[in-house]
C-alpha cells in the first residue's frame, strides 16, 4: 500500500455532548489529518412553517421558542422585523432596555460557553501530562471545577437583569416592535447597576484577575503574550497558556470572511459594535440583499436554485438522496461567511482581534479571545446604558401593522448574525424565514459544492491514532459555540 493510501478512513463524530441541540460530523481522514468534513444538523423543527398563516404579532410568541438559551435574541429579531413592517421606531429608553436584555443573554452565554462548554475539554485525561493540567482540572472538570461553580452563581445573579426588565427568562414578551412594555424607575436602576456591578467584579476577580479597563487596553499580540507570561492570575491567563502549548492559534482556520449585522443599536444612530464585513483583513459594506440560502445538500425542496430570504421556503424533501443536513447553506454574494463575536470585534475594529486574525486567521485561539474581550467590553457598556436611562421618558411607541409588508429584523445573538425576514399579506404571515448564526457557521456545502465555514475549518485538524472523537475536532467545533436548535427551522 502506498503512503498516499495509508490511514485513509472515515469517522462519524457525534452526537456531541455540551452542545445545545444535536450535531454530527462526518470526517474523511488521510495521513493523520482531516481531509474533508461534512456537518450534519440531524433535527428538523419547522418553526418557519408554524408561523405561516398566523397573525404577525404571533412571531413574538412563537419565534423565541426556537431556543431556550437565545430566546431574547430571537424575540429582538422578531420585534425588529415587525417594527420595520409597521414603520415604527422605538424611543431611546426602549432601545436601551432592549439592548440591556440582549446583552445580558449574550454575555451570560459567553460566560457559560467558556466555563461549561469549551474549557472542560482540557480537563480530559488525554492532557494529563501537560504542565497546566492539574490547574485546569481543578478549575474546569465537568460538574466539579471551582471556576464552573463560581461562574454559574455569577450567571444566576446576572439574570436578575432579565427578571426586572423582562419579567422572566427565557421567552419574555417585554420586547415589542415599538420598544418595551416594562418601564424602569430610579429604584430599579439602582438594583440593576448593583447587579451588573457584581457581575463585573466576578469577571475581574476570577476570569481576568484584573480590572476590565485593563482588558480593554489589550491591542497587540505582544500585549497578549505579556499577559500570558506575567499577567494577573485568572482563567484568561490559564487559557492563554493552554493555547500557546497546544498551538490553538493555528487550529481551525476557515475562510477569512466575516459578517456582522451590527450589535446593540444606539438611539443616536449606528451600533455599539459596527455593521459590515471583513474580507481578508479589509473592511467592506454589508449588502443584505445579496444574502441567499442554498438547499443543494440540505434535505429541502428547491435544491436547483438559491433562495433569497423573502422568497425562501422550508419544505422537507422526503425523497432526497443527496442532502446530508437539515441546515441550509446561507451565502453572501455567493460566498460562505463566518459570524460570531470574532466577526463583531473584527468589523468594529478591535485592534487585538484584528492583529490576531491578521496573523493566524479565524483560529480557535482568536475566536475564544474575541469572545472574552467582548464579554468585558459589553459588561462595561451595560453600565453606561443603565446610567443613560431616563425613568421619566417614554418606553414604547404604538405599532400598527399593515395588511401588506415585507421587512427584515437583523440583530446579533451571542453566536453572531441573526436575521428574521417577514412577509405579510392580507394581514397574515405569508412567509417567515430565519437565518441563525449557526446556520451560517455550520452550513453544508452549497450549490457549487463549497463547504461551510466549520467544514472548512476542520480540514487539516490532526487525528491521533485510535481517536474516535478527536480532541482537535472538539476544540474547533466548540470554538464556534454552536447552537444547533437555532440552526434548523
Amino acid at each position: 500500500m502506498s503512503d498516499g493510501q495509508q490511514d485513509k478512513r472515515r469517522l462519524i463524530v457525534g452526537p456531541f455532548n455540551r452542545v445545545e441541540g444535536d450535531l454530527e460530523v462526518r470526517l474523511e481522514v488521510s495521513g493523520g489529518t482531516v481531509s474533508a468534513a461534512y456537518v450534519n444538523s440531524p433535527l428538523f423543527r419547522g418553526f418557519e412553517r408554524i408561523l405561516e398563516g398566523r397573525e404577525p404579532l404571533d412571531a413574538l410568541v412563537v419565534a423565541p421558542r426556537i431556543c431556550g438559551i437565545c430566546s431574547v435574541s430571537q424575540s429582538h429579531a422578531a420585534a425588529l422585523a415587525l417594527a420595520g413592517a409597521a414603520g415604527v421606531a422605538a424611543p431611546r429608553n426602549g432601545i436601551l432596555a432592549a439592548n440591556l436584555m440582549a446583552a445580558t443573554e449574550n454575555i451570560a452565554d459567553h460566560l457559560t460557553h467558556f466555563h461549561l462548554f469549551f474549557m472542560p475539554d482540557f480537563a480530559r485525561a488525554g492532557y494529563a501530562s501537560r504542565p497546566w493540567f492539574a490547574r485546569t482540572e481543578a478549575r474546569f472538570k465537568a460538574a466539579q471545577g471551582r471556576a464552573v461553580r463560581g461562574a454559574m452563581a455569577a450567571r444566576a445573579e446576572l439574570f436578575h437583569v432579565l427578571g426586572i426588565l423582562g419579567g422572566k427568562w427565557p421567552h419574555t414578551l417585554t420586547i415589542q416592535p415599538g420598544g418595551v412594555t416594562r418601564a424602569v424607575d430610579a429604584r430599579d436602576r439602582v438594583r440593576l447597576l448593583a447587579t451588573v456591578g457584581a457581575f463585573r467584579r466576578f469577571l475581574e476577580d476570577s476570569l481576568f484577575g484584573a480590572p476590565l479597563d485593563h482588558v480593554g487596553r489589550l491591542e497587540t499580540p505582544e500585549d497578549l503574550a505579556r499577559w500570558r507570561e506575567s499577567g494577573p492570575e485568572g482563567d484568561f491567563r490559564l487559557f492563554l497558556e493552554i493555547a500557546e502549548d497546544l498551538d490553538l492559534a493555528h487550529l481551525g482556520r476557515a475562510y477569512g470572511r466575516f459578517l456582522s449585522y451590527g450589535a446593540y443599536p444606539q438611539a443616536e444612530g449606528g451600533h455599539l459594535y459596527r455593521r459590515g464585513t471583513v474580507v481578508d483583513g479589509q473592511d467592506a459594506p454589508l449588502d443584505t440583499d445579496a444574502i441567499v440560502e442554498h438547499h443543494r445538500f440540505s434535505r429541502m425542496a428547491g435544491q436547483d436554485r438559491p433562495h433569497p430570504p423573502f422568497a425562501g421556503s422550508t419544505v422537507p424533501d422526503g425523497s432526497d438522496e443527496d442532502g446530508y443536513s437539515w441546515c441550509k447553506a446561507p451565502r453572501l454574494g455567493g460566498l460562505p461567511y463566518e459570524t460570531g463575536a470574532i466577526a463583531r470585534q473584527l468589523v468594529d475594529g478591535q485592534p487585538l482581534v484584528r492583529a490576531l486574525v491578521a496573523e493566524d486567521g479565524g483560529s480557535v485561539r482568536s475566536r475564544v479571545v474575541a469572545r472574552l474581550l467582548e464579554l468585558a467590553r459589553t459588561t462595561r457598556a451595560m453600565e453606561g446604558w443603565l446610567r443613560a436611562i431616563d425613568p421619566s421618558g417614554p418606553w414604547y411607541a404604538r405599532a400598527d401593522l399593515p395588511e401588506k409588508a415585507m421587512a427584515a429584523g437583523l440583530t446579533e445573538a451571542a453566536r453572531g448574525a441573526l436575521g428574521h425576514w417577514i412577509r405579510i399579506e392580507g394581514g397574515r404571515i405569508a412567509g417567515y424565514q430565519i437565518i441563525a448564526p449557526t446556520t451560517w457557521n455550520f452550513s453544508p456545502r452549497d450549490i457549487d459544492g463549497v463547504p461551510g465555514p466549520l467544514e472548512q475549518a476542520l480540514v487539516g485538524a490532526p487525528v491521533l491514532d485510535g481517536e474516535r472523537t478527536p480532541l482537535s475536532v472538539q476544540h474547533i467545533v466548540r470554538s464556534f459555540d454552536p447552537c444547533m436548535v437555532c440552526t434548523v427551522h
